[in-house]
């Protein structure tokens, strides 16, 4: 089994977002000796100039870094009230030009995209990353049931941190959530971190989507490297017995998790190995048609 991370932002106090090419292969190594035989570096939401310009550096970086499966862009496509850990003044709505300019920019890493199928244009923007052989993920949004369900059906196929940046798995209003357990070609990403997510609802989803949950780690900068103080993006984070949040709130700020603690925390909720096997391996990779 080759275990595959789909959503992964550093390590070893090295982001993704800004690191050089040493730091970039640091952090993938890290990741690799934890669980992670590829891992899909996610960078978070920035002003549209500077995304670019980290798109068109990591082209010439990846090809040499082992272990490196492409980029994720967690924004900047994103509902403000579900921004987390996103930096508000870089949210922008998917308009063609940003869809287009973003496109370019990634010609040949760009493997996947979060966004919120609320916003205008997003449904457009659904179909032309999809057209263009990005993976679109459901995440950071506001979205109900029935507008998620329709993203799902114009071309998407990934939820974003299934539970977390989102509207919750309401008994009269499912959400994305709900919406994507009904689609047997979506799947769910999971953080389980013991924080993320409560261990009940993690063997609630296996059960509810068998053979669609993809571990991922959401992992940041901090991860490798204990307490104290970092940041994500522009923001500050705090790092408290192994808990990232935004400093001064407490608004979590991805994680410091590690696939193969993932897959511990999993076995220990009760999930059967088998299941938990292919979260880490089959699942996600066939998620890029790579398994």
């Amino acid at each position: 089994m080759r275990a595959m991370d789909l959503h992964c932002h550093g390590a070893l106090g090295h982001s993704f977002d800004d690191a050089d090419a040493a730091g970039v292969s640091a952090a993938v190594a890290y990741h690799r000796d934890h669980g992670s035989d590829t891992v899909m570096l996610s960078l978070v939401s920035a002003p549209l100039d500077r995304l670019v310009r980290r798109l068109t550096e990591l082209r010439s970086i990846l090809s040499d870094v082992p272990g490196a499966a492409g980029v994720h862009l967690e924004g900047p496509f994103l509902a403000p009230g579900r921004r987390g850990a996103h930096a508000a003044e870089s949210l922008i709505a998917p308009t063609p030009e940003a869809v287009g300019t973003l496109l370019a920019a990634g010609d040949g890493i760009l493997r996947q995209i979060t966004l919120a199928p609320e916003l205008p244009g997003a449904r457009a923007a659904v179909r032309t990353f999809t057209e263009a052989g990005v993976v679109v993920a459901v995440g950071h949004t506001e979205a109900d049931y029935a507008i998620a369900g329709a993203a799902f059906d114009h071309g998407a196929r990934l939820l974003t941190h299934a539970l977390n940046g989102m509207p919750g798995l309401h008994h009269r209003d499912p959400g994305p959530v709900g919406a994507a357990l009904e689609r047997d070609d979506v799947v769910l990403e999971l953080i389980a971190d013991g924080v993320h997510v409560h261990p009940a609802l993690i063997r609630t989803l296996f059960a509810a989507a068998p053979g669609r949950v993809a571990l991922v780690t959401d992992a940041m900068a901090a991860t490798g490297l204990g307490d104290g103080a970092f940041t994500l993006g522009d923001l500050a984070v705090e790092v408290i017995d192994g808990r990232p949040v935004v400093r001064g709130t407490d608004t979590l700020a991805g994680s410091t998790l590690t696939l193969d603690r993932a897959v511990e925390v999993c076995l220990r909720a009760g999930v059967p190995e088998e299941q938990v096997r292919a979260a880490v391996g089959t699942v996600p990779r066939r998620v890029h048609g790579l398994a």
